[in-house]
């Protein structure tokens, strides 16, 4: 299709482009809605049939994931087109610190940004190719992105096979670049057993987990400032609990914890030395429990292929484009560290991502609705 012709077709549809938008923000969907995302699932599964030779539903504990077959060129392998369809807004935020508005070229709404949007470029730019010449994809949209993907990895795993390439849905760099490499991140929870005991009456049988926790977290830092005089390691101590009562020796306590690292060497000797940790005192336990964790995605020569076969579609188009690494994790993580070639950010500009000035641009939607038309046009 001629740029012209992707332009003419998508001014036909774009009444109905913001129209979906809106009603898939307006069903809410915060992980692990199960509900929720049947509803999301139906509505998507409704609109992408017409277009699917295979259409998937996979139901778990998190919700119901979405794989779809979209056929194309026989002598090509197809792409993995990968998004969610959770958000991190709980029930009540469109009529509440969020609602659902359009001024000009900003949309708001919960998820509109993160990443609704996403899913609604995945359709219409398939739909606008679907009686011509096309590439084939494979669709995977999950339901617990947002909580680390904890259902769907294994998923995001299978859906590999056979592809080519991977494009992920998730929002670009503020400059519309495209993301390409991201840090790993793992949150891990450290929990500590002691003993309790009157904290005045008989303190020394009694063995103060919180206290065990203090030093663990002390030694947790030295572990993360030397393997950062290499490469950086980011460590946040995002919780801490235990204890009851100032007169008891506490039993238990823990603290949750937020790493991100750059590469895999410095992944894997930071998680090994927390999984090694000893107890300090005697009589105390000590364990160190991963709870999510995406492993670092350095970006490859085959990333840089796929980045340039999109920069010669956007080149045709009058659009530039450009890539680059991020400090957020999502799944694209995973299919970048297994060396398939991998882009990231292909949903459209705009910001607030997590929060209430949550946004986008209807202009950077169209402009990646016509980009993606072009990268799948044969």
């Amino acid at each position: 299709m001629t740029p012209g012709e992707v332009g003419a077709a998508l001014d036909a549809a774009w009444h109905t482009v913001t129209e979906r938008l809106e009603q898939l923000v307006r069903i809410e969907t915060p992980s692990f809605d199960a509900v929720a995302s049947a509803r999301i699932a139906l509505a998507l599964a409704e609109w992408f049939e017409p277009l699917a030779t295979e259409l998937r539903t996979v139901v778990t504990e998190a919700g119901t994931h979405l794989v779809i077959d979209v056929p194309g060129a026989d002598d090509e392998a197809p792409l993995l087109l990968l998004g969610h369809s959770d958000t991190v807004w709980d029930h009540g935020t469109l009529t509440g610190e969020v609602p659902w508005s359009v001024d000009g070229d900003v949309v708001r709404g919960p998820g509109a940004f993160d990443m609704k949007s996403g899913l609604v470029t995945m359709l219409t730019a398939l739909e606008i190719l679907r009686d011509r010449p096309r590439r084939a994809v494979r669709i995977l949209i999950n339901c617990d992105e947002e909580v680390g993907s904890p259902t769907s990895q294994e998923l995001v795993r299978s859906a590999l096979d056979g592809v080519a390439g991977v494009i992920g849905f998730e929002s670009p760099h503020p400059d519309g670049a495209f993301k390409v490499g991201r840090a790993g991140s793992t949150r891990l929870r450290l929990d500590v057993e002691g003993r309790a005991a009157h904290a005045a009456l008989d303190p020394e049988n009694g063995v103060s987990a919180i206290d065990e926790l203090v030093d663990q977290l002390l030694v947790v830092r030295g572990v993360v400032v030397e393997a950062s005089a290499t490469v950086p390691v980011l460590c946040n101590v995002g919780t801490i609990s235990g204890g009851a009562r100032a007169n008891v020796v506490p039993d238990a306590a823990s603290a949750e914890i937020g790493l991100r690292f750059v590469d895999g060497e410095s992944e894997r000797h930071v998680l090994g030395a927390l999984a090694r940790l000893e107890p300090i005192r005697s009589g105390a336990v000590v364990r160190a429990t991963i709870l999510t964790s995406r492993p670092a995605w350095q970006a490859g020569a085959g990333d840089a292929e796929l980045l340039e076969e999109v920069g010669r579609a956007a080149s045709a188009l009058g659009q530039s484009v450009s890539g680059r690494p991020a400090a957020g994790a999502g799944d694209t993580n995973l299919v970048g560290s297994l060396g398939v070639p991998t882009i990231d950010g292909f949903g459209p500009r705009g910001g607030g991502a997590h929060a209430v000035t949550e946004h986008l641009s209807l202009s950077s939607l169209r402009e990646r609705i016509e980009l993606l038309t072009a990268v799948l046009a044969r």
